[in-house]
């Protein structure tokens, strides 16, 4: 199951951007194989250029699964994120985010940062105070309902095209039964003639083997035998008539049903 065959990429962006506008947190979406299927939503220049390479650790660790946990701490104190697209049980894809702070930043811890990446340490401090600081609890919650929004809106999204199929095939199947209620009907019109020749001939054999007196006592029994045939054959061609009736009105309920 391909996430593109779920969810309408351009909305799901605009979710994530209209989320991200609200509480202050970037974010992406990446497919089952991590590959990106929206853009960089908030995330600022730091976190573009300075935090490239904890944000691929990160898509690697979860590729691999060795993250467990949805929330997940950088060297800066950076928190990010990670929350699984779940589909009838299976994951199709994943939104990380997060580039915030639950509390002040340490500056001397930092600063030690900027030293190891050979990066000029009052600009890497600027650009990490630029980050939001919000509560935990809060940031718990953000991504919560980010999350279930989104899974909401994929689940929902899967059913309907599920029943869309189901429904097509179900029209397909009416079709078909349509048509061969029509080759029934066809086949029942010609048994009536084959009754009517039939009771015909019998009618007809009888009043020669009455003319015929003692000779035609073997033509009366074929006589009486082909007017059987045609009383049941009439029998059966009822019986056919019957089912076929039932059956047209348990596809027009059907129909009625979709």
């Amino acid at each position: 199951m391909d996430i593109r065959d779920v969810l309408d990429l351009k909305e799901l962006e605009q979710i994530i951007q209209d989320w991200s506008d609200a509480t202050g947190l970037a974010a992406i979406a990446v497919d089952e194989k991590n590959e990106y299927i929206t853009k960089q939503i908030n995330f600022n220049d730091f976190c573009i250029k300075y935090n490239k390479a904890f944000e691929e650790d990160l898509v690697k660790f979860q590729k691999s699964g060795s993250v467990d946990a949805e929330i997940i701490f950088d060297s800066n104190g950076l928190v990010y994120f990670l929350r699984d697209i779940v589909v009838n049980g299976k994951k199709i894809g994943t939104i990380i985010g997060g580039q915030v702070l639950i509390k002040d930043l340490d500056e001397a811890k930092a600063k030690k940062n900027a030293e190891k990446l050979g990066t000029d340490p009052d600009k890497y401090i600027a650009e990490l105070k630029k980050c939001a600081v919000m509560p935990e609890q809060s940031v718990n919650a953000a991504i919560k309902l980010l999350g279930n929004y989104v899974n909401i809106l994929a689940n929902d999204s899967y059913s309907k095209s599920q029943d869309e199929q189901m429904i097509h095939k179900l029209d397909t199947e009416i079709a078909k039964a349509a048509s061969l209620i029509s080759e029934i009907n066809e086949k029942s019109a010609q048994l009536d003639k084959i009754e009517n020749k039939q009771n015909i001939l019998s009618l007809n054999a009888s009043i020669e083997a009455a003319r015929a007196g003692e000779f035609g006592r073997g033509f009366a029994v074929v006589a009486a035998e082909v007017g059987k045939l045609a009383v049941n054959s009439g029998e059966i061609n009822k019986s056919i008539k019957v089912s076929l009736r039932d059956l047209t009105s348990t596809i027009k309920a059907l129909e009625k049903a979709k």
